[in-house]
């Protein structure tokens, strides 16, 4: 307990839970109009408090991936950061006010971040420091061919089969239907006979293993104590995160609100806060030559996050009546289609190579021009 509970994971739930007893002691003042720098106070201080907390949440997932190796130590870090996003885009929806693009804005903002800047930074870092590193390409295969159909039914199929880039509610259902059996047969596959697919290249396999699961059994024995102590702390820090997020979602789109800023900024904003720790995570195992993890970490955060996200703001619209408005932009879906384009001439190569990192850095920044143009 005393490796689990150490003082920073101390600090990080007191800040956590204690932030939101204060918020909650405070909700009459924070009712009325509050004036701007006010505003701009509180809303920094609710993002602070998320970012601290969520990074305890991806340092708790960390050590649980060391204990269960790849893929299912990633698949514990990606999840957590996927329910996240998953709860941020939920709050907002079920806050006040109009918000039937946020999920759309979010998910596309989460795509870009992924795919280009995360991915960019972790190439040229990754690169220049070692250039004879590679991923497993039938893992980063696997990974964009779900990729494809996902962005395709989240961002380009709303536009031909519904009307003003929403699903109607019958090819709603069909859809989450569909995407839930995607990603659970993904996850199936992935855990499962296709394991090796998202090891490093050089990893050596266990030939003691009777069946692939067999060793993440013979962890769950071996620690289990730990690993229910670490699962319980993940857990006890991202709820802060879930009751701050409604508090966020409303502050965020005031501010944004008064600065007359582009719709679209809230989700990349979202996004970003979500995103940051994993970010850093990615950017260290480049540094480390582990460009598999680097993969699995990115795609994989990707999938769950399309996998999880679009079932449930089509489920949250059409439980409220709500529009989920999931069309894009043709300029944005030009951006798409290049960054997957791009991604898989990427890791086609047989090295990692950095200028394909600087072409992922731009199309990151092409993105941002698109957004406040």
């Amino acid at each position: 307990m005393r490796s689990v509970l150490t003082r920073t994971a101390v600090l990080r739930l007191v800040l956590g839970w204690g932030f939101f007893a204060a918020l909650l002691a405070l909700a009459p003042l924070l009712d009325g109009h509050l004036p701007t720098p006010v505003l701009w106070l509180v809303l920094a201080a609710i993002v602070a408090v998320i970012v601290v907390c969520a990074f305890g949440v991806v340092t708790e997932a960390e050590h649980l991936a060391k204990r269960l190796g790849d893929p299912y130590g990633t698949l514990v870090l990606t999840l957590s950061i996927a329910a996240i996003e998953v709860i941020l885009i939920s709050a907002v929806m079920l806050g006040p006010g109009e918000h039937a693009t946020i999920a759309r804005d979010s998910v596309m903002a989460v795509s870009m971040i992924i795919l280009n800047l995360v991915i960019g930074i972790a190439l040229v870092v990754g690169g220049i420091r070692h250039p004879d590193r590679r991923a497993n390409r039938t893992g980063v295969v696997g990974y964009l061919g779900v990729l494809v159909v996902l962005l395709a039914v989240a961002f380009a199929i709303p536009a031909l089969l519904g009307a003003g880039g929403a699903y109607p509610p019958a090819v709603a259902i069909a859809v989450i239907v569909l995407v839930v059996l995607l990603y659970g047969f993904f996850l199936f596959r992935q855990l499962g006979a296709r394991k090796a697919d998202f090891q490093e290249v050089d990893a050596v396999p266990d030939a003691g293993d009777a069946t692939p699961s067999s060793s993440v059994v013979r962890v769950l024995v071996a620690h289990r104590s730990e690993l229910i102590a670490r699962t319980l702390l993940l857990v006890a820090l991202a709820l802060p995160i879930v009751l701050l997020s409604h508090d966020m979602a409303t502050l965020l789109d005031e501010g944004l609100g008064r600065l007359g800023a582009p719709v679209a900024l809230s989700g990349i904003l979202i996004a970003m806060i979500v995103f940051l720790p994993e970010t850093i995570t990615t950017v260290r195992a480049a540094l480390g030559g582990e460009m598999q993890r680097v993969s699995n970490l990115c795609h994989g955060a990707l999938v769950s996050t399309a996998g999880l996200t679009i079932p449930a703001v089509l489920t949250i619209g059409l439980l409220t009546g709500q529009t989920v408005v999931l069309a894009e932009s043709p300029a944005n879906l030009v951006l798409l289609a290049l960054t997957l384009l791009l991604t898989a001439v990427t890791f086609a190569g047989h090295r990692v190579n950095p200028l394909h990192g600087a072409a992922h850095l731009v199309l990151f920044l092409l993105y941002g021009v698109v957004v406040f143009v």
